[in-house]
């Protein structure tokens, strides 16, 4: 499918040119200040990176080129009319710019398909960890271990033309997306189905043959997890799982490196593991209360005590949205459309109409409403996907679409490694008390 890669070139080259113009040209315009605070309280709001696939906006919630969730859901090729679109169809959009046809999607598949064979070592590398290692330890050693056929890697020490960086890195990054699906799914089936693997079906597209791997053959789970794949594929480039990866490759690091990297970070509390603490969290209310139906004054009460103990409330909150989360919504939508009188999906309906009220009272929380994590979870549980831990798998395999297309934008526009300037603290002291000499 050498047509996409030629597509992405084309369109790519006029974006690289304008790179160099404008850094050329304008190089020494200023963005804006950056405050102490700003610094010391994880740089949010500096503008520091370049992401050409999404861009959140605080109001907005994500846009993938522009185009917002709900919009991707009425633009974006499907397989029929009233299923989800395809993760494919995104993952052309954010690389390419333009909404593609529902051929480029199915090319693309086609592709992938090709390139999906996994290679023996890989499999030997998850066998020689424990069973009960955690997912996300067996997922990234997994894709460490591709960098071994990496042809980014081997084209970098044979001397190729920087000029050329992207094309080879593209390839890496076609592969590895490729090969995902299939690792997830072996991990899976390792884990919680006695290593009783289910091979691939290159007729299927690469969120159905996901499901299809793991076990799951029915349509509606193959519509949820085309759903997933796309709801989770990008959030900008300042969150850890897409900086990471971009660090890790400005060291002109292969695909397998930058993105194991972008997944260690995702495995994280704070960032992809958030989705099993919420069910921990739900599930640790359930059993206090005593009931798998409770009332909204049930966990009003419990969300108090949560708050009283100091914990947060996990699921809800985000470190730039000020919205309800359109990734939670579209969730929300698709429990509406297809799933009745689920227990778990009702209780989390009820946080969703108790927590945020509680929580802007505290006046100390700027965003009380929920983000993907709050739903995300119990819509899986309730197609048999309750092995919660595997959860940040699943959503490693849809940032993969975002995060590398950005790193196949990186070696076009021929960035640098990334190396900001850093200072004790005797150094912020100094500048925000006027060479007073610090305390410490």
């Amino acid at each position: 499918m050498e047509y996409i890669k030629n597509r992405f070139y084309e369109k790519a080259s006029k974006c690289m040119a304008e790179f160099q113009r404008i850094r050329k040209e304008h190089g020494d315009v200023v963005l804006g200040q950056v405050t102490i605070d700003q610094v010391l309280s994880g740089m949010k709001g500096i503008p520091a990176l370049l992401t050409e696939t999404s861009k959140l906006d605080a109001n907005e919630g994500i846009r993938f080129r522009g185009y917002s969730i709900q919009e991707l859901q009425q633009k974006l090729p499907k397989l029929d009319p009233e299923g989800e679109p395809l993760p494919e169809g995104l993952f052309y959009l954010m690389m390419i710019g333009e909404i593609p046809e529902k051929e480029d999607v199915i090319n693309i598949s086609k592709d992938w398909a090709t390139r999906a064979h996994v290679p023996q070592h890989v499999f030997d590398v998850i066998d020689a960890l424990p069973k009960n290692s955690r997912p996300m330890t067996q997922f990234s050693a997994a894709i460490i271990s591709m960098a071994y056929d990496s042809v980014f890697q081997k084209a970098y020490r044979a001397g190729i033309n920087k000029k050329f960086y992207w094309d080879f890195m593209y390839e890496d990054v076609m592969t590895l997306i490729a090969r995902l699906p299939r690792i997830a799914a072996y991990i899976y089936r390792r884990m919680y189905h006695n290593g009783d693997h289910i091979e691939p079906n290159p007729t299927l597209d690469w969120a159905g043959n996901l499901a299809h791997m793991m076990g799951f053959d029915s349509l509606e789970v193959k519509r949820l997890l085309r759903l997933y794949m796309v709801i989770h594929a990008d959030h900008e480039g300042g969150n850890v799982s897409a900086h990471a990866t971009h660090l890790v490759g400005s060291a002109l690091s292969n695909a397998p490196y930058a993105f194991g990297a972008g997944m260690l970070g995702l495995a994280g509390p704070l960032h992809g593991f958030a989705n099993q603490e919420v069910m921990d969290w739900i599930y640790e209310m359930l059993e206090q209360i005593g009931t798998d139906e409770p009332t909204d004054a049930q966990i009003a009460e419990y969300i108090e005590n949560t708050l009283k103990q100091g914990r947060v409330v996990p699921g809800y909150g985000h470190a730039v949205l000020r919205i309800a989360d359109p990734r939670f919504t579209v969730q929300q939508k698709f429990a509406e459309k297809y799933i009745k009188n689920d227990k778990l999906i009702n209780t989390v309906n009820a946080i969703y109409r108790v927590a945020p009220p509680i929580l802007e009272g505290t006046g100390k929380i700027k965003n009380p409403w929920p983000n993907v994590d709050a739903i995300s979870g119990a819509l899986l549980n309730h197609y048999g996907i309750t092995e919660y831990n595997f959860y940040t798998v699943l959503f490693g395999v849809s940032r993969s679409l975002g995060v590398l297309a950005s790193l196949v934008y990186d070696r076009l526009y021929g960035l640098p490694i990334e190396r900001p300037s850093s200072y004790p603290l005797s150094w912020f002291h100094e500048k925000a008390e006027g060479g007073k000499k610090a305390p410490c």
